[in-house]
């Protein structure tokens, strides 16, 4: 079971990431699972209400690397509410299984398989988390 969760598309993924920090955020914010002890950093700039730049720097399992990365990947140019949207649509595919966010962040159906491991919920929901925290702020 735990072979089609970590499949080749997550760990490509994971392995995508880019840990990196921007010189001047215009917000930065910090998360940690406690249960697992993953953390991520992320900063961002915004523009016109749409994010611009975004750095992160990670410590996590695949899943939450995983995510990271599609978060890195399609962070520039969304807005507050696209944002919020992935992060509210992440939630409840992981806790009430409904169907994955839409739109530029629907890459996040590939994390589907990490509803049946509650431990690893609050590592794949960091990067939204923190994105959230951090767009609110700007």
């Amino acid at each position: 079971m735990l072979d089609s969760l970590y499949n080749d598309e997550i760990l490509g993924l994971a392995a995508s990431l880019r840990h990196e920090r921007l010189e001047q955020p215009c917000a930065s914010a910090r998360k940690v699972s406690k249960l697992c002890g993953s953390e991520l950093e992320l900063d961002v700039q915004m523009d016109g209400g749409r994010v611009t730049s975004c750095a992160l720097r990670v410590q996590a399992c695949a899943l939450g690397q995983a995510s990271a990365a599609i978060l890195q990947q399609n962070i520039i140019g969304a807005s507050l509410a696209e944002i919020s949207h992935a992060r509210d649509g992440l939630y409840a595919m992981l806790k009430k299984g409904e169907s994955a966010p839409d739109g530029r962040f629907e890459k996040l159906s590939l994390l589907a398989g990490v509803t049946d491991y509650p431990a690893r919920h609050t590592s794949t929901l960091l990067a939204f988390d923190a994105a959230l925290e951090a767009v609110q702020a700007c």
